[in-house]
Formats: structure tokens, C-alpha cells, sequence
């Protein structure tokens, strides 16, 4: 088992899940996807994780991401936890949970840790592209709830970088001023892909308005 680095190909697996058979490239067919796994069912603070998941939905279809989450438990107590989601963080799950009983996806996907916990899957996160690159992975402690946004921001980022010369500065969120790629030097592509123009507080940082998506 090798660990998955930026770039490498998403692997592909069919698992039960508590919306049926889940073949994951086929589930995410031209989409964007963010993979999310959990320690066990009825663990608190993956149930907030997941309650507020399923709230941020209008904004994963905005995107055109499709949200995929896993636990190690079976399809009966997914169905039994998803009540609880529900009813304790008022929402409704809208997405698939994974059951990987059988740890086929978390050993695919290295999300166990053997010096956080042997047997348990760990808190890891994973966006996949519609080429079905990994653009980001994110293990958190089983201590620490994720923050979602900022899974929405960085997105938000990759979904910007990729159809525009440009790359994002620290704290950026979408509508703030973004960075010109220093590879880009030809003053008249530049011209033309800017036509805001642009500050230069170096030769390699020059600060631009976001071009619309």
C-alpha cells in the first residue's frame, strides 16, 4: 500500500454504501469530488461533520461536487447513525456513506494509521478533479472537527486556477485579488488575459483583481 500524493489518479473501487453499490469513478462521472472518512458511526464530532455536510449541499452543487463519505460500519448502522445525524444537527443526509467493513477503500486510500490507531480508519479528506486527480488530501485528529469551508474555499481556488494564469495568496477567499503566475512573463498575454492590469510589488508578486470564472 503506497501513500497517495497530489496528481496520482484517484483509485477507482465499488462498495456498499447506504445508497446502494457505489463504483467511484462512475459516481462522479464529470465531477469533482470530496472523499471523507470516519472513525466509526455514532462518533460525535463526525456527526456534526456530516450534519453540516449535508447543509452546505446547495453550495457543493454550485460547484459541481459530489460528496462522498465513509465509515467502517455497515449499511444497517449507517442507516441508524443517518436518523441520528438528522434529528441531532437538523438536516438531512444527502449523500452516500461508504460502508467499508471489509477496510477495502481505507487501505486503498491509506486511511489507516497504525501509530493514531490500528484499526480505525482515521479522519482523512481527499478532492478529486473530473480527471480524477487527487487536488488535495487532509488528515485531521480524531480530536478536531474539519472545517468545511475551507474545503469549499480551496475549491473555490483549484476550480480558479485551473482556467486562469493565476494562483491564490494567503487567506484568499473568492472574490479577492489573486496573484499572477510568475511563469507568465509576455506583457501582452498578460495584457489580454488582465485587462484590469495589475500591481507589481515584485518582479514575482503582482497582484491582480480575480478574473471572473
Amino acid at each position: 500500500m503506497s501513500q497517495l500524493r497530489l496528481g496520482d489518479t484517484a483509485p477507482d473501487f465499488e462498495q456498499e454504501s447506504s445508497a446502494g453499490p457505489i463504483r467511484f469513478h462512475e459516481y462522479l462521472g464529470n465531477s469533482w469530488g470530496v472523499l471523507f472518512s470516519h472513525p466509526a458511526d455514532f462518533t460525535p464530532v463526525c456527526t456534526t461533520e456530516l450534519g453540516y455536510t449535508a447543509k452546505l449541499a446547495d453550495e457543493f452543487a454550485k460547484r459541481n461536487v459530489k460528496v462522498l463519505a465513509l465509515s467502517v460500519d455497515d449499511t444497517d448502522s449507517h442507516t441508524r447513525w443517518i436518523d441520528d445525524i438528522n434529528d441531532t444537527q437538523s438536516t438531512k443526509v444527502n449523500f452516500p456513506i461508504l460502508s467499508d467493513k471489509d477496510r477495502k477503500v481505507s487501505e486503498l486510500y491509506d486511511m489507516i494509521h497504525p501509530n493514531a490507531n490500528a484499526t480505525l480508519t482515521v479522519r482523512s479528506v481527499f478532492i478529486i478533479d473530473p480527471n480524477k486527480k487527487v487536488r488535495l488530501t487532509i488528515t485531521y485528529p480524531a480530536s478536531t472537527g474539519r472545517n468545511f469551508n475551507e474545503i469549499l474555499r480551496v475549491i473555490d481556488s483549484l476550480q480558479l486556477t485551473d482556467s486562469h494564469s493565476v494562483a491564490t495568496p494567503v487567506n484568499w477567499e473568492d472574490g479577492d485579488d489573486v496573484i499572477i503566475v510568475p511563469s507568465l512573463q509576455d506583457e501582452a498575454v498578460i495584457k489580454q488575459k488582465f485587462p484590469k492590469g495589475y500591481k507589481a510589488v515584485r518582479p514575482y508578486l503582482r497582484i491582480t483583481p480575480q478574473p471572473n470564472k
